[in-house]
């Protein structure tokens, strides 16, 4: 790694304990902690298993919400503050800022993961909590990529969380949209409906179906195989170099 590159990702990283993302990521674990054993105390039956499946798919949510919104109010500082002009002054490539802060951001969402997933080693079986906290990171790091891409595209918070918020959403409700336009109940041989499908299935074809991702069932039920783990993680690979490498090519088209 060129060492401008490893020296802005080493900054994102100071600039994620200074603004106390790590006090946060705790906290938000501590409460979700103390809920999932409210949960396992009014479970008339399987309290273990409401209690795994609380926090997981909860903490899921919140270590989405807590990377996704850390990455766009941090590029929206340096946007305002007028810190990336200062430091586009200095000669460095902008190909070399995004995957700085891209590598940043990423390094940040393996620790939210990791901090996630502790927990899990005590309210689960071990290969089962390894196999989460992998594949959580795998989607942070398609979350965290995709922020990157739209606070560098829109240069604005509202818009770039809004676009942040309807992508996530729509990956989580992909697999069930196809099932929904496979399978009509009526109409199923109008053109609207075939449209509709061709165009969901185009949507699948592009976009990640992070249902797959980060399962429950893998906590309370029995783990998945493994095989399944490296094609998740290839395609995680695969969509944060393409959203690497959009987020580029529109930086290099802006103007400072």
């Amino acid at each position: 790694m060129d060492s401008r590159i490893a020296a802005i990702a080493r900054y994102t990283l100071l600039e994620a304990l200074r603004t106390r993302l790590a006090a946060l990521v705790l906290v938000t674990l501590l409460l979700l902690l103390a809920a999932s054993f409210f949960v396992e105390s009014i479970s008339v039956t399987e309290g273990a298993r409401f209690q795994t499946g609380f926090y997981a798919a909860s903490m899921r949510l919140a270590a989405v919400f807590i990377a996704a919104v850390y990455v766009l109010v941090s590029i929206t500082r340096e946007f305002n503050d007028k810190n990336l002009d200062v430091l586009l002054a200095l000669d460095l490539p902008r190909s070399h800022y995004v995957l700085g802060k891209l590598a940043g951001f990423l390094a940040i969402a393996v620790l939210i993961a990791a901090a996630a997933s502790l927990p899990l080693a005590w309210l689960a079986p071990v290969p089962a909590a390894l196999q989460w906290a992998g594949s959580l990171a795998a989607e942070l790091a398609i979350v965290v990529a995709f922020a990157l891409f739209c606070v560098v595209t829109f240069n604005q918070l509202t818009p770039a969380a809004s676009l942040v918020v309807a992508f996530y959403v729509l990956c989580r409700a992909l697999t069930a949209i196809r099932l929904m336009s496979a399978h009509p109940l009526t109409g199923a041989d109008t053109f609207s409906h075939q449209a509709i499908q061709y165009m969901v299935d185009a949507l699948a074809l592009v976009m990640p179906a992070l249902d797959m991702w980060t399962q429950t069932a893998w906590l309370v039920d029995q783990p998945a195989p493994w095989p399944t783990l490296a094609e998740l993680a290839a395609l995680s690979a695969l969509y944060v170099a393409l959203l690497a490498g959009a987020t580029m090519f529109d930086f290099y088209r802006k103007n400072f």
